[in-house]
């Protein structure tokens, strides 16, 4: 493999990119450190444009959606992160078909859809990620997700690869994951929904928002932190470990639910990675339980320096997800 040159990208992103823009405030832990370089594509145009920049320097790339289920390193992202502009957040309905823009808000897109009289979408009130997530990590929640509803999708890969637009078929869904890869950035789907009654819907998207509050925390957080195990509950296996409202540094095992991990304003991403790994072997050497984490790190030397928020969805216990 290539040796990521950041000034060879740079250099064919000329003033269209930014180098060492803060990531944190991009995400729902409101932690972490700077892209290397930086990229808000407004058009087709520009993913060209970052498409030549990753071939040109070999750098990594992250596409950053909502940011709500990303923990980015106190060292940040060493490569190329995408931000898909508003040009990406159109939404139409026609009859029964919705098509959305990557950028759309999945919590829109289940309101938009529900006031056009369709059902199907309600669940997606309960994730604070982006359609282009929803489709890359199979979002869901409430008994349904992008498997059951997705019709199409469409993307443009940065590596070069083909684009346009594609199955659901061809992202070999599983369990909150997808074929999709780092590079190849969702740019928009749509769904083929049935009539329904709008007040129904509404009321269930009511009840699913009455939900979250009454279970889950506020604050700086990207949702549940661990997968449930086969049988189990993540959150129970860690409250039963005595690690409830545990701290270590900047970050902390939420009083409400525990399997939520909260970052302090200012705090360390750091931390919060490091208590993640500290639930995990604690869990571990209590229960011989490996719980499985769905927060994405970003930078943390873990290999998984692809993680992206085109990927932002994984299942909160209870059934709603981000």
């Amino acid at each position: 493999m290539s040796t990521p040159d950041l000034d060879a990208a740079a250099a064919v992103l000329g003033d269209r990119a930014e180098r060492g823009h803060p990531l944190g405030a991009l995400t729902t832990y409101r932690v972490g450190g700077p892209a290397a370089l930086y990229l808000e594509a407004h058009s087709r145009e520009d993913l060209g444009l970052a498409a030549a920049a990753v071939r040109a320097g070999s750098v990594p790339v992250l596409v950053l959606g909502k940011g709500s289920n990303l923990l980015v390193a106190d060292a940040g992202f060493p490569g190329l992160v995408v931000v898909l502009g508003e040009e990406f957040s159109g939404l139409e309905i026609a009859g029964g078909t919705v098509r959305a823009g990557a950028g759309v808000a999945l919590p829109v897109l289940a309101r938009r859809s529900a006031a056009a009289g369709l059902t199907g979408l309600e669940w997606c009130v309960g994730v604070p990620g982006s359609v282009g997530g929803g489709v890359r990590m199979n979002a869901g929640g409430h008994g349904s997700d992008m498997a059951h509803c997705l019709a199409g999708w469409e993307m443009v890969d940065l590596s070069g690869g083909p684009d346009g637009l594609r199955s659901p078929a061809d992202l070999a869904y599983g369990y909150r994951s997808s074929s999709v890869l780092a590079h190849q950035v969702v740019v928009s789907a749509h769904f083929e929904l049935t009539r329904g009654d709008r007040a129904r819907s509404e009321a269930t998207i009511a009840e699913i928002v009455r939900w979250r509050r009454e279970h889950q925390p506020g604050g700086q957080n990207a949702g549940s932190v661990f997968a449930n195990p086969e049988g189990d509950s993540a959150g129970r296996l860690i409250e039963a470990a005595g690690l409830k409202g545990h701290r270590l540094g900047s970050a902390a095992v939420s009083d409400k639910h525990a399997n939520f991990i909260q970052a302090d304003p200012g705090g360390s991403a750091d931390d919060v990675w490091s208590l993640m790994q500290e639930v995990r072997r604690e869990v571990r050497r209590l229960t011989g339980v490996e719980l499985r984490t769905e927060v994405r790190p970003i930078g943390f030397g873990t290999g998984q320096h692809g993680g992206s928020d085109q990927a932002s969805s994984s299942t909160q216990e209870g059934g709603a997800s981000r």
